[in-house]
C-alpha cells in the first residue's frame, strides 16, 4: 500500500479530481445557457420552437450519458467523413465536455421550466399589460425570480456532472476514475487506487453541498 499512496500518485489522483472538477463546472455552465435557452422554448406559444426544444429534452434525457459520450467520440467521426471525406481525431476532452454539457442542459431545462412556472402569474400579466416582449420579459425579469427557486436542484446537478465526470473514463480522458485505473493497473492492486478516488469524489460532493447550504441560508436571510 505504501507504494502505491506515495506523493507522486496522490498528486496525479488530484491532477485528475482536478480534471473531473472542470469537466463538472463547465458542463454546468454550459448545460445553463442551453437549459435556459430550452426552457423559454418550451414555454414559447411558438409551435415549432416547442417541438423542438421538446425533441431534444426528450433525446438527451431518454438515452444513457454514456451512449452519448461513445457517439460523440466514436460516430460523430464517422458522420464528419460520410460528409466531408475529410477524417477527424475527436479530442477525448471536448467529447466529455460536449456531451455532459447537452446532457445537463436537457436536465437543466426541465429545472428552469419548473422554477420559471413558479413565478406569480401576477408578474407575467404586469409585463403583457407594459407591452414588455417575451424574451426582455423571460431575461429580464422571470428568470431573476426563477434562478431563486431552482438553487438546490442546480447543486444537486452539478453533484451528479462530478459523478457522471467518471464515465468519460473509457474514451480515456485522464480524470479521476481514469487516473485511478492506470495506477491500478500499473500496481497490478486496483483496491487502493478507487477507494483513494471514492474519498476524493466524496470530499467534492460533500464539500459543494455544505457551501450550498451556507448559500441558500444567505439568500433566505437577504429575502
Amino acid at each position: 500500500m505504501s507504494k502505491i499512496l506515495t506523493q507522486q500518485n496522490l498528486l496525479f489522483l488530484l491532477k485528475g479530481a482536478g480534471i473531473s472538477l472542470a469537466l463538472a463546472l463547465g458542463a454546468l455552465l454550459i448545460g445553463m445557457v442551453i437549459g435556459i435557452l430550452m426552457a423559454a422554448g418550451r414555454l414559447s406559444k411558438i409551435k415549432i420552437l416547442n417541438w423542438l426544444c421538446t425533441g431534444y429534452v426528450e433525446i438527451f434525457r431518454g438515452t444513457p450519458m454514456l451512449m452519448q459520450i461513445m457517439f460523440f467520440y466514436l460516430a460523430v467521426p464517422v458522420l464528419i467523413r460520410m460528409v466531408t471525406g475529410v477524417r477527424v481525431r475527436m479530442d477525448v476532452y471536448m467529447v466529455a465536455l460536449t456531451a455532459l454539457s447537452l446532457n445537463s442542459g436537457a436536465y437543466q431545462s426541465e429545472l428552469f421550466r419548473s422554477g420559471i412556472q413558479g413565478v406569480d402569474k401576477g408578474q407575467w400579466e404586469a409585463c403583457e399589460t407594459l407591452g414588455i416582449g417575451y424574451w426582455p420579459m423571460m431575461f429580464k425579469i422571470i428568470l431573476p425570480q426563477a434562478f431563486k427557486r431552482i438553487i438546490p436542484p442546480l447543486v444537486s446537478e452539478f453533484i451528479t456532472l462530478i459523478k457522471d465526470s467518471s464515465l468519460a473514463s473509457c474514451i480515456g480522458a485522464g480524470e479521476l476514475m481514469y487516473n485511478a485505473q492506470v495506477l491500478g493497473s500499473q500496481y497490478y492492486n486496483y483496491l487502493v487506487p478507487l477507494v483513494v478516488a471514492s474519498v476524493m469524489y466524496l470530499a467534492m460532493t460533500l464539500i459543494i453541498s455544505w457551501l450550498s447550504r451556507k448559500l441558500e441560508r444567505r439568500m433566505a436571510v437577504s429575502d
